[in-house]
Parts: C-alpha cells; structure tokens; sequence
C-alpha cells in the first residue's frame, strides 16, 4: 500500500464516500517517520522531488540551544529527554521530535555566564561565609530586641513618674 498523503482516502463533507479517479501519485507519497534518538550522530540522506536531498536524522548527540532570558545561543550536548506532551513512550525511549522538552548539558552557558557577569554559577559558597553571614544576623537580632526592650523600660519609667 504505502504511506500516501492524499486525501481520496477520506469522506466527503455530507459523508458519502469518494471515487478514486486516478492511481496513486508520486508527489502523494508520505514517508516513515525518522524516530530520532539520541545517541551518535547518523543522519541519512533522502532523494525527493526535483532530485534534491533532505536529510533524515536518526540519531543526534548535540543541538542548538537558546536561554531565552539572556539571548544567548549555544552548542551543547542533550542529556535525555524530560517531557513530551504527546506521548509518554517517546520519553521513554528518548526519541526527539519538534515540542520536546529535554534537558542538556549546561556548560557552555555556565562558562558564558561566568566570562560576562564573573559569577560562577552552581558553586555553593564556601562555609565559612556562610556563618558569618548567620552570626552577624542572630547578632542583629539581638540588638533590635534589646532596643526594644529598653523602650518599653523607658515608658514604664516615664508612666510611674
């Protein structure tokens, strides 16, 4: 049979059937799905009309990636994919079609950010620091509640005079 893109295969609009008036053409034809994975790049060539080629991936390791926030573009790795909203099974199977959502390697945009803003993105702060930090707030803590105390000490006072 084949895969045909035609449309004499449907009904009518009042649903009554068609009569088919010609056999099958060639710009009808319809091709199996790529079914792209990921894995090592294999793209396969693919003669079509006019003897021009398009190009089949069957597997792909990299993409083009854009952060959106930051308009920056970059090449990197796809991990695996997350999420897909038409059909759980090519997330299982990790197959890559348009509408996707998968996750990737970060690395060319982690370096990027680190050469333009010099913020090292992902790395905890050192510990040290980080106490410091909750020291000096317990200790500013402390002193507002102290303050506040001796308000309320002082209007005692003033209230029995």
């Amino acid at each position: 049979m084949g895969i045909s893109r035609d449309s004499v295969h449907k009904r009518r609009a009042t649903g009554g059937r068609q009569k088919r008036i010609r056999m099958k053409r060639k710009f009808e034809l319809g091709r199996q799905p790529a079914s792209t994975k990921i894995g090592d790049k294999k793209i396969n060539r693919v003669r079509v009309r006019g003897g021009h080629y398009k190009f089949r991936a069957l597997r792909l390791d990299h993409g083009n990636f854009s952060w959106a926030g930051e308009a920056v573009t970059r090449k990197t790795r796809i991990l695996k994919v997350v999420y897909n909203a038409t059909n759980n099974e090519l997330v299982r199977t990790n197959t890559l079609v348009k509408g996707s959502i998968v996750q990737i390697d970060s690395t060319p945009f982690k370096s990027w950010y680190l050469q333009f803003y010099n913020v090292d993105l992902g790395k905890k702060k050192d510990e040290k620091e980080d106490k410091t930090k909750k020291d000096e707030e317990k200790k500013d803590e402390q002193e507002k509640d102290q303050s506040k105390k001796s308000k309320k000490d002082d209007k005692k006072d003033k209230s029995k005079k």
